[in-house]
Parts: structure tokens; C-alpha cells; sequence
């Protein structure tokens, strides 16, 4: 059996506190309401020279960074077929059948996703992570990530894919 390696972090300070809302496979819309979510990274791969995956001190920081991008903001997953979205400089008007939420547009980030369940979150930081990853650890030989983001106490969507 090959050897794989892995780290993980999941520090108290991987968190964000967000509005949002899901709308379910039967086209109904949950109230907007607030989570206080918590993160955690797992990356697998080929160990360098010196028998170390990735920098435990050089890349926590870039995970609380893409967790502190996505704090205090209502997120809107702009690539719902049932949301239609408005944009001004002031703010973000989003309209569900006859519904409509208005918000500061400086509160609202939109996600390219079609949905904000913790799941497709999960894969959103995950492609964050990786993608600032490639970047600040360029000679790393990660082959898969995995990301869980829980919204209460034992309740938590995980994204797993290549890296």
C-alpha cells in the first residue's frame, strides 16, 4: 500500500458569522436567517524533502483569510434559476416570485453558486483555498482537499475533490 499523508486544521478562529437562505429542491425559500459557521481544512498529498505536506504557521493564515472574506455578509447565491438579482451602488434588491430583500450592497456577497447550503460552501472555500494555495505554496504536491463547514453543533457539510 502506498504511503499518503495528510494535515489538517481547524482552529477556533476558522469561522464566520453569515446571513443567508436556501431554496429547496421543491422551489420553497427558507427565511433569511444567521449562522455562526465553523471551518476545517484537510489537504493530502506528496511530502517535500523535508518530510512536510505544507507549513502549519504559513498556511492557517490563508484559511482564516478566505473564512474573514466571507464574515459579517448576507451571501446570495447568485447562480439560483429562481432568484433574480439587481444591482446599484447602494444596494442588492433580490427577487423570489413575488418576494423581494432589499440590503446594503457593502452587507451582500454574491457566491457563484446556486445555492448556499454548507455543502456547495465548503466547495466555494475549498476553491478559494486552492486557488491561494497555488500561489503562496507553488512547489506543493497536494492531490485532494476536503473542507467542513458547520453551521450548529454536529451539523456540517463536507466538500472532498482533487486538488
Amino acid at each position: 500500500m502506498p504511503r499518503r499523508f495528510s494535515i489538517e486544521v481547524a482552529k477556533d478562529y476558522f469561522n464566520f458569522a453569515s446571513a443567508h437562505f436556501l431554496i429547496f429542491a421543491d422551489g420553497k425559500r427558507e427565511a433569511l436567517h444567521g449562522h455562526n459557521y465553523q471551518v476545517s481544512v484537510a489537504v493530502e498529498g506528496e511530502l517535500d524533502r523535508a518530510g512536510v505536506l505544507l507549513d502549519f504557521i504559513t498556511f492557517k493564515p490563508l484559511v482564516k483569510r478566505v473564512c474573514d472574506s466571507l464574515d459579517h455578509r448576507t451571501l446570495i447565491q447568485k447562480e439560483s434559476p429562481l432568484l433574480r438579482i439587481r444591482r446599484d451602488p447602494k444596494g442588492v434588491q433580490v427577487l423570489y416570485k413575488d418576494q423581494r430583500i432589499i440590503l446594503p450592497r457593502r452587507d451582500v456577497i454574491l457566491l457563484p453558486l446556486a445555492n448556499t447550503s454548507t455543502e456547495l460552501l465548503a466547495e466555494h472555500i475549498a476553491n478559494k483555498i486552492r486557488q491561494i494555495t497555488r500561489t503562496e505554496f507553488p512547489g506543493a504536491r497536494l492531490r485532494f482537499i476536503e473542507v467542513g463547514v458547520e453551521e450548529a453543533k454536529g451539523q456540517k457539510g463536507i466538500f472532498r475533490g482533487e486538488f
